[in-house]
């Protein structure tokens, strides 16, 4: 099954100091991402693998006729690794990141956030000296739980996107 869930910025409430994110959860923890980055949410996508790439892609989607890199988020941040059921569908976040579409998989996609800009501080300065805080951009609670939000234009870098650009004319030839 192929679902595709749309996100409409234009369904939702507005205020000009809000901030609008896709909560999705990753190894069991809540992340955010900046909802004017998200272009869908496709759940179950089958993934066509790309020999000698790097362990944290997983392959390459086609989304009507468009070939979309697709990499692993939990590899990419490090995280240890699914233990989720076989049964259970994954979820892919595709993205705008500077201009190039990516997906990315996540464990599950919660809902859409609206938080006030005031309310995402700064990581602390101990986790902001750890090498993996660089994908972090601030912390904020939720309801119970505490919400890391990411930078997406960090996760990949400048090297990496040529990759992904190598991978996609590999792929349409």
């Amino acid at each position: 099954m192929n679902e595709t869930a749309a996100i409409s910025k234009e369904n939702l409430p507005g205020a000009e100091d809000a901030i609008q994110m896709v909560g999705f959860v990753l190894a069991g923890e809540l992340f955010g991402v900046d909802i004017l980055m998200v272009q869908e949410i496709i759940k179950e996508s089958a993934i066509t693998s790309i020999p000698d790439s790097p362990d944290f892609i997983e392959g390459v989607i086609n989304l009507r006729g468009n070939i979309i890199p697709i990499i692993d988020l939990r590899k990419r941040l490090n995280l240890p690794a699914a233990t989720k059921a076989p049964d259970s569908p994954s979820w892919t976040l595709i993205l705008d990141i500077g201009g190039r579409t990516t997906g990315f998989i996540v464990d599950h996609v919660t809902r859409v956030i609206k938080m006030p800009q005031n309310a995402i501080q700064p990581p602390p300065e101990m986790v902001v000296s750890a090498l993996k805080s660089q994908y972090i951009n601030g912390i904020c609670r939720l309801d119970e739980q505490m919400m890391a939000v990411l930078d997406f234009n960090r996760i990949l870098a400048v090297d990496e996107f040529k990759r992904l650009g190598a991978l996609k004319r590999q792929q349409a030839r």
